[in-house]
């Protein structure tokens, strides 16, 4: 896989995680406040989330690079 196959690999890869990692702990608070929206969270701890979301992303993209540079699945065919 050449390098820019990999970055947009990772790329989706990382933005299908994120959309998975961004209910996790979410609360909305008990009494909101009017000039916020009623399903805005309390804290949506966000730069824990992208961590989370690289960390796990990095894990899936080196497991399908290994599969797709191992030929065990052979995409090109």
């Amino acid at each position: 896989m050449d390098i820019a196959g990999s970055v947009v690999t990772f790329v989706i890869t990382w933005w299908l995680v994120l959309f998975m990692v961004l209910p996790w702990g979410v609360r909305q608070p008990d009494t909101p406040d009017p000039a916020h929206a009623d399903g805005a969270p309390e804290r949506p701890m966000l730069l824990i989330k992208f961590g989370a979301t690289t960390v796990i992303a990095g894990i899936l993209f080196t497991i399908f690079w290994f599969v797709a540079d191992s030929g065990i699945i052979n995409f090109r065919t």
